[in-house]
């Protein structure tokens, strides 16, 4: 079984100084680099475990903070495991601090974490891939769609509000996007409803974008062991459809 190492580094921005998780194989390298977008509870030890996961399958992964302006990770007070009962005060922290975060700083954001990457000894030249969860589909999207140039796959998970009908919304950078895509959406998911995904489909495949999106049992969040929304089945189906992405796309 291959070994990985782990450790926070920080990664310089125009707005500052963003802090974030590495892990990559102890031996060889460098290796394919993927840049993993965090959830809405941030970076922490679950989150940690799954960039360790994907490092042991030969990658170099680096985990950001995206909402560092508001301090280091943890961000959040939150208790180990996330129950129903707890999230409604969570999210009186959340949601602040997530919406700040605009489409703009996040991108802005998003090629300081590519300079990074593309600097980093144990990374792999050439383009990266994406993985993102809840709010971190989004980004993954959307940053795929504004640097498409360094991305040549992006995964992206239960995730929320990715076709809706506002200016910015993360769909509209479909026909930016050169990378190969994947979706995994939930069943039951209030923050992406049918309609958004049937709008999100009709946008990648007008596009001309390689995509495949599927609906998988489970509530938003069903990757998340740390969390009441976990979902085994569907996080180990996420698992195999997200290593085949980078394998026919990172390891070309």
């Amino acid at each position: 079984m291959t070994t990985v190492s782990g450790t926070t580094v920080d990664i310089p921005t125009p707005d500052g100084v963003a802090d974030a998780y590495v892990a990559h194989p102890d031996s060889g390298g460098p290796h394919p680099a993927v840049l993993l977008y965090m959830d809405a509870f941030g970076v922490r030890p679950h989150l940690k475990k799954m960039a360790d996961r994907l490092a042991a399958a030969g990658y170099t992964v680096v985990v950001p903070n995206v909402v560092y302006r508001a301090g280091r990770a943890p961000v959040f007070d939150l208790p180990e495991f996330i129950d129903v009962e707890s999230r409604p005060d969570l999210f009186q922290q959340i949601v602040p601090v997530v919406q700040a975060l605009t489409p703009e700083l996040a991108m802005r954001d998003a090629g300081a974490y590519l300079d990074w990457i593309a600097n980093f000894d144990q990374a792999a030249d050439g383009p990266v891939g994406l993985t993102g969860y809840c709010m971190g589909a989004a980004l993954a999207l959307r940053t795929a769609g504004t640097y498409p140039e360094r991305v040549a796959a992006a995964g992206g998970f239960h995730g929320g509000h990715l076709a809706t009908e506002d200016p910015d919304s993360p769909h509209l950078v479909a026909d930016r996007v050169t990378a190969e895509l994947y979706f995994g959406h939930s069943d039951n998911d209030h923050s992406l409803p049918p309609e958004q995904i049937e709008r999100l489909e009709k946008a990648l495949t007008d596009a001309g974008v390689r995509h495949t999106c599927e609906v998988y049992p489970g509530s938003h969040g069903y990757t998340q062991a740390d969390t009441a929304a976990y979902h085994e089945e569907s996080a180990e189906r996420h698992w195999k459809a997200l290593l085949d992405l980078f394998a026919r796309n990172l390891r070309g």
